[in-house]
């Protein structure tokens, strides 16, 4: 078998290789993986037995089967997931056909690529230092696989790749400040990113809220501009739902248009930062209710009180808000949408409507029928729980009268339906309550647990009310989080257990989330306003000026770099100057001995020549000639001394060697 490469370089390669695409492994379909590996464990094998490469007929076979494979997987061979399938496949099969530097040079891009693929799913921190190192090693490959001759020493390629990304983290760092950040990428992403994100839905239906209590994932981050309201009061509104099935609540259709609500506010403002992970949705979460004027450029309040931007969040996303947690939204109600929010579908969960209407001929205020719902709640052997039971064909009837135990989308699915059966406006509003302070960096993270589902009434005179049934069951819920409401609770999640919390364990983890907060706010975060707001301070107003900063910063970095890799330059051919002027002189000496060095004869192999000719100085000749060539051609730090003081030992007047020898 003909390899370019050493046997040595080529199972470095494989292993980078494995590292390179190991954390797309769980986006990748089990074929692919399996057949990844055996196509690198055959590539190592092959080339410790010598074996040959496949034909080309057979690889093409196998490129054509590989395209077929992700096409039959995804339906499609471009985007996120089927793309990065494709790339992993590729990169695999082109380990059978390593015949030359090119064939070498094209898998090492490859890896660069596959490295930039890893940022569609994620940017957290631990990846970027997971994806440096490997980068580091990718350059260290490619240090070694342009060296000639036998493979270059891990420690020799890794220091040179070391050099090399330092010098060039500079210029990333000056091109990440100054360049001009655009609203959105400069090319498009694929049309899939952000498929696999967790968050809430555009429908409810029951279990679906409480499947995400069991995520600790990351929803938001908040950072309060002076005193945080209490947690009874930190409702971050998300998706409203009017359209109800019987079991799922799906958004109302709004035509285009329509007004946005009338609010009236009162109390003091909240002003606050929000630093939104990507969910792949429309909305942006805010405490209720925002100020318009406070509102990015790219989105609206929606007639149901919803920040609604332009496009789908599909990356971390900063925004700035005024709320007021006091407030009256939607002082009129037009008869559409007082048909809409009264309406429910015939025949279904009859025994609810029946209550409802029952509680209707009583002739009770809209007031007195949420508090009869409340304390029915309340006083009634109803539970909270994280695992409630399976519910049959009308779902609302089966919870209110059979099981009674459920979770927040239970409680505001029934207490909705009960309210429009009585004759009262209603609707049900999903988003997250609560958050968990970080003391360590003075800011609120609000998880995926932290998921809730409430309802609103409107109430002639005070507009939409908001309604939390599940406080009427587990007020704690409310005041102190889910993992206070269902402590005890079997299979609780141990983040959301309240007794498996440690000091030393929250300090710990309170750091790094400070840590990466600060990751999102200052490098995912930094985005068109955070870069104005920066330079602004600075006095840099506008594009022209934000671009001759950036012309004069890169020239002198530029500069400076040129002026090191000269200095540099310059102290490495002095080197090379000195050691073959050494070996010159050395020459000459042996051959006044009768010992001259022949045409095309290698340092190493006249050394080896000597050491028989000469034994008498064959040590000081190996010493030279090892110092020589490491000076000349190795560049690994050595210097002239052990060169010099091999030739000084070998006598400038000897006996001549004899002829013949």
């Amino acid at each position: 078998m003909n390899d370019y490469l050493p046997q040595a370089t080529l199972f470095r390669l494989l292993a980078v290789l494995a590292l390179v695409v190991a954390p797309h492994v769980p986006h990748l379909p089990v074929w692919v993986t399996l057949g990844s590996l055996a196509i690198g464990g055959w590539r190592a094998f092959a080339a410790f037995r010598q074996w040959r490469l496949p034909p080309r007929w057979l690889r093409t076979v196998m490129a054509f089967s590989a395209f077929g494979g992700v096409y039959a997987s995804y339906g499609h061979i471009s985007g996120q997931t089927a793309g990065v399938a494709l790339l992993t496949a590729m990169s695999a099969l082109k380990l059978t056909e390593l015949h030359s530097r090119r064939d070498v040079m094209f898998v090492m891009f490859l890896m660069y690529f596959t490295l930039i693929t890893h940022f569609l799913f994620s940017q957290a921190l631990w990846t970027i230092i997971y994806l440096l190192v490997c980068a580091l090693l990718i350059t260290a490959l490619l240090v070694e696989v342009n060296h000639a001759g036998r493979a270059l020493p891990p420690k020799v390629s890794l220091r040179l790749s070391a050099v090399l990304i330092a010098q060039a983290l500079p210029l990333m760092v000056v091109l990440f400040v100054l360049f001009p950040r655009l609203p959105g990428p400069l090319w498009g992403i694929p049309a899939d990113a952000g498929a696999a994100r967790s968050g809430l839905s555009d429908e409810m239906a029951p279990g679906d809220i409480a499947h995400l209590i069991e995520s600790d994932a990351l929803a938001f981050r908040v950072r309060f501009f002076g005193a945080a309201p209490p947690m009874r009061e930190r409702y971050w509104r998300g998706p409203v739902f009017e359209n109800f099935d019987g079991r799922r609540w799906t958004p109302a259709y709004i035509p285009a248009g329509t007004a946005a609500p009338a609010i009236d506010t009162a109390g003091t403002p909240t002003r606050y930062e929000v630093t939104l992970e990507a969910n792949d949705h429309p909305w942006l979460f805010a405490l209720e209710l925002p100020q318009r004027s406070t509102l990015p450029d790219d989105a609206q309040l929606s007639p149901a009180g919803l920040i609604v931007t332009k496009d789908p969040v599909r990356e971390r996303r900063l925004y700035t808000l005024t709320s007021f947690t006091r407030h009256q939204l939607q002082n009129q109600l037009d008869p559409r949408q007082r048909e809409r929010d009264l309406r429910l579908p015939r025949g279904m969960n009859p025994r609810t409507v029946a209550l409802g209407e029952q509680w209707k001929a009583d002739g009770l205020t809209p007031q007195a029928l949420v508090q009869r719902a409340l304390q029915m709640f309340r006083n009634q052997d109803f539970v909270y729980t994280l695992q409630p039971p399976r519910l049959g064909r009308e779902p609302v009837d089966d919870f209110l009268f059979n099981t009674r135990k459920g979770f927040c989308e239970h409680y505001s699915s029934a207490f909705t339906v009960l309210m429009r059966a009585a004759g009262v406006p209603a609707r049900v509003v999903t988003g997250y309550q609560g958050g968990e302070r970080n003391a360590i960096g003075d800011y609120y993270v609000v998880r995926q647990s932290d998921a809730h589902a409430w309802s609103e009434v409107w109430i002639d005179g005070r507009g939409w009310v908001r309604i939390d049934p599940t406080a009427a069951v587990a007020p704690e819920r409310i005041e102190a989080g889910v993992g206070e409401a269902l402590h005890g609770t079997a299979g609780l999640p141990a983040f959301l257990d309240p007794s498996s919390r440690t000091t030393f364990r929250y300090a710990i983890e309170a750091r790094w989330d400070w840590v990466n907060a600060q990751w999102d706010r200052w490098v995912l975060g930094y985005g068109p306003e955070l870069q104005q707001e920066l330079f602004g301070g600075l006095g840099l107003d506008g594009w022209r000026d934000l671009m001759l900063a950036l012309t004069a910063v890169m020239t002198l970095l530029m500069t400076l770099i040129g002026v090191v890799a000269l200095r540099g330059y310059r102290d490495a051919g002095a080197r090379v100057d000195e050691a073959s002027r050494l070996w010159i002189r050395l020459q000459q000496r042996m051959r006044k001995l009768g010992l001259p060095q022949r045409v095309g004869e290698g340092a190493g192999d006249y050394a080896r020549r000597l050491a028989q000719q000469a034994p008498q100085w064959a040590p000081a000749i190996a010493r030279a000639a090892s110092a020589y060539q490491r000076l000349r051609y190795l560049d690994d730090g050595a210097d002239a001394a052990e060169l010099r003081a091999a030739v000084r030992s070998i006598p400038r007047f000897g006996k001549p060697a004899r002829a013949g020898r």
